[in-house]
């Protein structure tokens, strides 16, 4: 198999159903320091939030790329647009670390936090709520979502998750990859509806959930005509 080209898998502006994928620039870090102050969204990842000059200083390193040249980083972040209201009723707000500072790469581990709380708060429209991640080689690629505890228990990480994971499958990457804690089942959903499935191997307590291609055809893309990212 051979590398991914970055062109390929330059992050371009995605669209799901109420969300807005955009991607990851320096001036995202203002935002979603706030959105994702929470300290709870690290209870299963350890570390704790990034106050915005450190969360600046990480996007500018992931803006740089990977020192790997066999190696794409992906980055997103999510917004609700203004009108999107509603959620798809089941719980599916994740939080996965960032690849490129873990030893997994982008690692898919995942908690869902503050549904609860998320009740009782107004419904924000137009603000960066999470971000999105890939993390693409020759082998495939691994995921990552977050998703602010405000805006958790309303489908949007899985709305995110299932956009990201598309827009790879369309351009021929054969294995996806994220890794979630056994005991977060909410969690697990946002991968299954990704199409993941969970398998029997465990890395530092997350299980790795994957979903692979089929067929001789599947491959990475190198090049060539790219179908419609928004479409």
């Amino acid at each position: 198999m051979t590398a991914p080209d970055a062109h390929v898998f330059a992050a371009v502006p995605l669209r799901g159903a109420r969300l807005d994928l955009e991607p990851l620039r320096l001036g995202h870090a203002a935002e979603l320091a706030e959105a994702l102050a929470d300290p709870a969204l690290h209870a299963f990842i350890g570390g704790t939030p990034l106050p915005e000059p450190e969360l600046r200083a990480r996007y500018r390193r992931l803006l740089a790329g990977s020192p790997d040249p066999g190696t794409v980083w992906c980055n997103w972040a999510l917004r609700l647009r203004v009108g999107a209201q509603g959620a798809y009723g089941a719980a599916g707000s994740a939080v996965g670390t960032e690849g490129p500072y873990g030893a997994a790469g982008a690692s898919g581990a995942v908690v869902e936090a503050g549904s609860a709380e998320a009740a009782g708060v107004a419904e924000a429209a137009g603000v960066a709520v999470g971000t999105v991640q890939a993390t693409v080689t020759a082998d495939g690629a691994e995921v990552a979502w977050v998703v602010g505890t405000p805006w958790q228990g309303r489908g949007l990480a899985r709305e995110a998750a299932v956009v990201l994971t598309d827009w790879l499958r369309e351009r021929g990457v054969p294995r996806l990859v994220a890794h979630v804690h056994p005991e977060h089942h909410a969690s697990a959903a946002v991968a299954t509806a990704a199409g993941l499935a969970p398998t029997e191997v465990l890395h530092e307590g997350e299980r790795r959930w994957e979903w692979r291609a089929q067929g001789r055809g599947a491959g990475v893309r190198r090049g060539g005509e790219l179908p419609d990212p928004t479409g």
